[in-house]
């Protein structure tokens, strides 16, 4: 089915207000937000701020406090043809099969007979192939694993044919491989079925690298919409979350030196990322000036070695390991002190 929607705007908000209860403190409010065909969206924003209960609310799971929200250019509705979700909640049967649990996303376009067309048939198929999980078909949920179950959910929201999809939390749980995977398989969705899909999530590291805007809960009730990079620079991201010790715009933890000791450090790529990390790790200050100690790195068909020189003589070593327990040891002898 193809969804055709004037600017590619599926979805906007006027003036909405999100929370629970007439009498109750508004979780979100005035807010105008727009969901674009091909657009991948991260929601992100600390514990208990109210990420699910947006959600629930642009799905019309729950009535909003006030404003509307609009489906396309009119002022139609929004029902199970328009939105599909993903949310949280377990699967209650879990003796049925793959094909079983995506099949009921084709149940909003069936009648009385709950009978499947041919059409029905090819798109549950498809979903479960863009999924990849052909191989799951007749699997039972309960022999699944925590990130081929989230995939099987993905593809029923898939076969429900909607041009939007929201996701709550659907990396949660899972190890990194099958977040990478997730996260990575969604923004290929949004793309090729033009799709606006909006994620709520806590992936900071993922999001920045995946979404093509990011909804950042504000401190006054409000969003913060932005693509990740300008969130990044702007210091927005520090301001919402506070960071400990986590350098947002190096993607590094913040190491402090408890050594009295430079190291001159000099190489490129990889090799040098993960060697000044290293170093720093365990308490050195790495710098470019020349210092007693310094460590050269080299790459040969394929083959990293580090040339550590001090003040004593230059050994060349095949593992980072041995060369931090070899500068170890120059204080121990105290040539470094």
């Amino acid at each position: 089915m193809t969804h055709t929607v004037k600017n590619d705007i599926i979805l906007s908000t006027h003036h909405l207000t999100v929370g629970y209860g007439k009498k109750s403190l508004p979780l979100f409010e005035n807010l105008n937000l727009e969901l674009r065909a091909s657009e991948l969206i991260c929601f992100m924003g600390p514990n208990g701020i109210g990420k699910s209960t947006l959600l629930r609310v642009l799905a019309g799971l729950q009535k909003s406090l006030g404003g509307n929200i609009k489906y396309g250019n009119s002022d139609e509705s929004m029902d199970a043809h328009a939105i599909s979700v993903v949310l949280t909640d377990k699967v209650k049967s879990a003796a049925m099969t793959v094909k079983d649990l995506v099949t009921f996303g084709r149940y909003p376009y069936m009648d009385w007979s709950l009978k499947l067309s041919a059409r029905d048939e090819e798109i549950i198929q498809e979903s479960i192939r863009q999924l990849r999980i052909d191989y799951l078909s007749d699997r039972k949920l309960y022999e699944l694993s925590d990130g081929q179950l989230q995939m099987v959910m993905i593809a029923k929201a898939l076969a429900q044919d909607t041009p939007i999809i929201l996701l709550d939390e659907p990396t949660a749980h899972l190890d990194l491989n099958n977040r990478v995977e997730i996260m990575n398989l969604l923004r290929s969705l949004a793309r090729k079925t033009n799709k606006a899909i909006v994620i709520a999530t806590h992936e900071l590291d993922l999001a920045i690298q995946t979404a093509d805007t990011i909804w950042l809960t504000g401190k006054n009730k409000n969003l913060l919409p932005g693509i990740p990079v300008d969130l990044i620079l702007n210091d927005s991201f520090d301001e919402i979350f506070q960071f400990k010790g986590f350098d947002l715009k190096t993607g590094k933890i913040q190491h402090e030196p408890f050594r009295e000791t430079a190291i001159q450090l000099t190489g490129d790529g990889h090799a040098l990322l993960w060697t000044k990390n290293a170093l720093e790790r365990n308490g050195y200050t790495i710098t470019k000036v020349k210092t007693e100690i310094r460590v050269s790195i080299a790459e040969k068909n394929g083959r990293i070695t580090w040339d550590l020189t001090s003040p004593i003589n230059q050994e060349t070593f095949d593992s980072l390991y041995e060369l931090v327990e070899a500068i170890s040891k120059l204080h121990q002898t105290n040539v470094v002190d």
